[in-house]
């Protein structure tokens, strides 16, 4: 949390999280609404867009001379495997799959049959896989992803020297707000730069006045930062391992509870 001035700690009655609603009834942002009586809303501020088979085609990569592809997201497992259908191309029963989470290595059984020896998969992070690429060194991988994305994975490959292609399959780009416009929130939720990114476009004389901004992460916190907002609620924290926790924090500061 900032070092902001008391008048930051206005009551907090709303909350737009800018993601999509969680699926099921069961949710941490449901169960802070309920219990502080809050209205919190969803809405994704960042949306994903294929890149052609013909703007694919014009970064020269042969999927095919690969031995090994590195998965982070549900979208670059969707993106990746309608590149291959249009190339026409089959996945190899060799190919070995890294995945960064039992999550995205469960999704990647939507295309194809996993063969436990076959796939490797993290805890969460880039870097709960580089034990794996250190192990399998000799692997050619192929890294399907966003024009937008984090740099562990291709800064660790480079400093060890491992045989690696990025290829961009989709890209991240400003989801259309202009529905919001008038609509007032006490606190915005923010996950990634991309979504900073996105309210300034959509909102380029945008003031952020009484309205509190949430950031989760550090390179989140920096873009807010790098637009001159005011961070007021800061995750994670040693006290606050989630966005839901950090938020909760501040309401009952905010909300004399």
């Amino acid at each position: 949390m900032s070092k902001s001035s008391k008048d930051r700690f206005n009551p907090v009655k709303s909350i737009l999280v800018s993601q999509p609603k969680p699926s099921g009834d069961v949710s941490p942002y449901f169960q802070l609404a309920e219990k502080y009586n809050l209205k919190i809303d969803f809405r994704p501020f960042i949306q994903v867009e294929p890149v052609s088979i013909k703007d694919f085609r014009k970064q020269k990569i042969e999927i095919l001379k690969h031995t090994a592809i590195i998965f982070t997201s549900r979208n670059a497992i969707d993106h990746f495997f309608t590149i291959c259908k249009e190339s026409k191309i089959e996945m190899p029963a060799d190919m070995k799959y890294f995945c960064i989470s039992d999550q995205t290595a469960h999704y990647l059984q939507k295309y194809i049959v996993i063969r436990k020896r076959k796939l490797f998969v993290g805890q969460k992070t880039a870097s709960d896989l580089f034990d794996y690429f250190k192990k399998h060194k000799s692997e050619k991988y192929l890294f399907p992803c966003s024009d937008i994305r984090k740099d562990e994975i291709p800064t660790y490959m480079s400093k060890n020297n491992i045989d690696f292609t990025e290829a961009i399959i989709y890209h991240t780009v400003a989801a259309d707000l202009s529905d919001l416009r008038d609509i007032k929130y006490d606190v915005l939720a923010f996950f990634s730069p991309s979504g900073i990114k996105s309210l300034m476009t959509n909102f380029p004389d945008f003031k952020q006045n009484n309205t509190r901004i949430a950031a989760f992460g550090p390179t989140t916190a920096e873009a807010v930062r790098e637009e001159n907002l005011i961070l007021d609620i800061e995750a994670p924290m040693p006290n606050a391992p989630s966005m839901t926790g950090a938020l909760e924090l501040y309401i009952k500061k905010a909300n004399n509870l």
